[in-house]
């Protein structure tokens, strides 16, 4: 008897690739991606952003937070597909040079921030918060807003204070808030 051999399966077709154009912190980008690739890693592995923290990959931890469209987003949960026509900040945006942006110098004299991996998560959610606009929001309202970032380090109340200081002080800032989302300013 003979034995009948079967040829192995072909490889998968490769999938096809994805074009999207997209301003990142500013700056407009083209790429071409595979329609399953997270914005997170896109933003990351493609940009070098790597400001945007990984963590659970599940949304549920929130170090992954983006503004897109001036809305906070976990990058996680959201295809790089999906960021084409839009505009995006990364925590990489808020810095000029060497100098911290308000938020941030809020939390350095707040002692907002410890090991630092959520830190990101939390600057880059306040700042979608500011673009809200409707003044400063109370201390429940900051911690509602936050609550999607999780923080094993701080306890969470230096954060809270951070962000509040750093609406109390817009008006003083209204110069930087020009420019509207996209921007590195202060609240709206």
């Amino acid at each position: 008897m003979t034995a009948h051999t079967t040829a192995p399966p072909a490889p998968p077709a490769p999938e096809p690739l994805v074009e999207l154009t997209t301003t990142v912190n500013g700056r407009d980008v083209t790429a071409a991606v595979p329609p399953r690739l997270h914005a997170a890693d896109f933003l990351r592995q493609r940009l070098g952003l790597t400001g945007t923290h990984v963590g659970c990959e599940q949304g549920s931890c929130g170090m992954c937070t983006i503004v897109v469209d001036g809305e906070a987003v976990k990058s996680c949960l959201m295809l790089a597909c999906q960021l084409d026509g839009r505009s995006v900040q990364t925590v990489e945006s808020l810095a000029t040079d060497d100098r911290l942006n308000p938020l941030q110098q809020a939390f350095r004299e707040s002692h907002a921030l410890q090991c630092g991996f959520c830190t990101p998560g939390f600057l880059m959610t306040a700042t979608a918060l500011g673009y809200q606009g409707g003044g400063c929001p109370s201390r429940e309202e900051i911690r509602e807003e936050i609550a999607g970032v999780l923080c094993r380090c701080t306890g969470y109340e230096s954060i809270v204070t951070a962000i509040e200081s750093w609406f109390a002080g817009a008006p003083q800032r209204a110069s930087d808030d020009e420019a509207g989302p996209g921007s590195a300013g202060g609240p709206r």
